[in-house]
């Protein structure tokens, strides 16, 4: 399963965002990487600008390019605003639930959770980060010691978050599950959506 393994800092000051998390780094070099990084004074183009917003997403959310496009076809498909559909999408996936419920402190971490094992969806065993979850869906973490000491050590981390509105979240259970879908006013993107369905539309 192809994941990006590159440089994170970098990327994170490259776009001015924490897409992996928060990052010391960013707070302290607030500028792009590189020894000309706080002198650049160059006019991004309208296409550059957008493309960034693409790029920001598709790290924000740990996928490949191809994996960002096919989320933008599937949404294309559908009926309703296709950037909100995009984001839809984007956070029912069970890593980005796992993420938001607190189990996994960053989504990458989340995805690791999953394709390790330490997760259950509707009672069963689910190894696949994308699998799309839907209302009334449940999360759990597997009853084992290993797992939910690992949950256990997350949730702390994660105290500072707090859990989107159409998730519920049962911490002495271990368990979460999808209230109803999430709407463009439930989430906060990490960059305008519109704007990178734009760029696919050209």
């Amino acid at each position: 399963m192809a994941r990006y393994t590159g440089p994170r800092v970098r990327l994170s000051r490259r776009f001015n965002t924490p897409l992996f998390g928060s990052s010391k780094y960013l707070e302290r070099k607030p500028y792009p990487p590189g020894v000309h990084g706080q002198n650049r004074r160059r006019k991004a183009t309208d296409y550059a600008l957008a493309l960034a917003e693409k790029q920001k997403m598709r790290y924000y959310y740990g996928l490949m390019e191809k994996q960002f496009r096919g989320i933008y076809d599937k949404a294309i498909r559908r009926r309703g605003v296709t950037g909100e559909i995009m984001l839809q999408i984007l956070e029912t996936r069970l890593d980005s639930v796992v993420h938001n419920l607190g189990f996994g402190y960053t989504r990458a971490q989340a995805r690791q959770m999953v394709t390790h094992g330490h997760v259950l969806v509707n009672g069963k065993r689910a190894r696949t980060p994308s699998i799309a979850l839907h209302e009334g869906d449940k999360v759990e973490i597997k009853h084992s010691e290993k797992s939910r000491h690992l949950a256990d050590k997350n949730l702390e981390y994660s105290t500072s978050r707090t859990v989107p509105e159409w998730l519920e979240l049962d911490k002495a259970a271990y368990t979460g599950s999808v209230s109803r879908m999430p709407t463009r006013e439930d989430i906060e993107p990490v960059a305008n959506e519109q704007t990178i369905v734009e760029f696919y539309s050209r």
